[in-house]
């Protein structure tokens, strides 16, 4: 099953940050161009000289992460025993 979401969503997850975590490694990032008004206007994936991010962005992200996963463990549960 494939359920649709958007970009903002899986960014205000912090699944974002988390995929950059571990593209950083090889160079890479998923960037998302912001306009003033907070739309998203582009995705893109970007090579990159990151090489993962400062202390305040990674405990912020952590928290977000720590968050989802709270809320949303049991349907992540099922899904993975049900395959």
């Amino acid at each position: 099953m494939i359920d649709k979401r958007t970009w903002q969503e899986f960014s205000a997850a912090g699944l974002l940050w988390w995929a950059n975590r571990i593209l950083h490694l090889f160079g890479w990032a998923i960037v998302l161009q912001v306009e003033s008004d907070g739309t998203i206007s582009d995705v893109y994936p970007a090579r990159c000289t990151f090489r993962g991010f400062v202390e305040e962005t990674e405990h912020e992200n952590f928290k977000k992460l720590s968050a989802y996963l709270k809320t949303h463990i049991e349907e992540i549960d099922k899904e993975a025993q049900d395959g």
